[in-house]
């Protein structure tokens, strides 16, 4: 290593099979942090028949973005539900950020989502078909830093669609060990 070098700013190099791929350490570090940063709701798919996706905005308060920003959120038993034309976010958890003083934020308050005029439309007349619901599906930060999160409007599962759910997913990982 030379003296001005830095020492981590060699590429590392990883062998896959027949094919060589340089990445700057920078990145992969980028990529380990943004993966943590990410969350996700894992049965969503079981218990729903996913149909269509939107990103979206969320408003949020100092100490909140900061919380989420360690990983400190939670989708679990979330829901959209319309108030006033706009599109609200409930039960939502983001914990209290450790340094925030008396400014901290409610962990499960309801927060206002971000989308267009045509967008909020078209989910509205879509929810208004009997089954309908929109699932808060994963959230995560942009490039800019910026929170978004993706909802799903869904349609529920019965039971006998879960279990085929179930026998698709055994079948693939039979193939796969194949």
């Amino acid at each position: 290593m030379l003296d001005n070098e830095y020492p981590y700013s060699s590429p590392l190099t990883f062998e896959l099979v027949d094919v060589a791929i340089e990445l700057p350490l920078n990145e992969i570090i980028y990529d380990f942090f943004n993966s943590l940063k990410s969350r996700t709701r894992g049965y969503a798919s079981f218990d729903y028949e996913l149909v269509d996706f939107y990103k979206a905005g969320i408003v949020l308060v100092g100490t909140e973005i900061k919380s989420i920003r360690l990983g400190k959120a939670s989708l679990v038993d979330t829901f959209c539900f319309f108030n006033n034309g706009e599109l609200w976010v409930k039960n939502m958890n983001i914990s209290e950020y450790f340094y925030g003083t008396y400014n901290n934020h409610l962990p499960r308050r309801d927060r206002k989502l971000l989308l267009s005029k045509k967008e909020l439309l078209k989910i509205r007349r879509q929810t208004k078909d009997t089954g309908f619901t929109i699932v808060p599906m994963r959230l995560f930060i942009n490039e800019k830093g910026l929170a978004k999160l993706v909802i799903a409007l869904a349609r529920g599962k019965k039971e006998y669609d879960k279990r085929a759910s179930i026998k698709e997913k055994d079948l693939r990982r039979e193939m796969e060990r194949i």
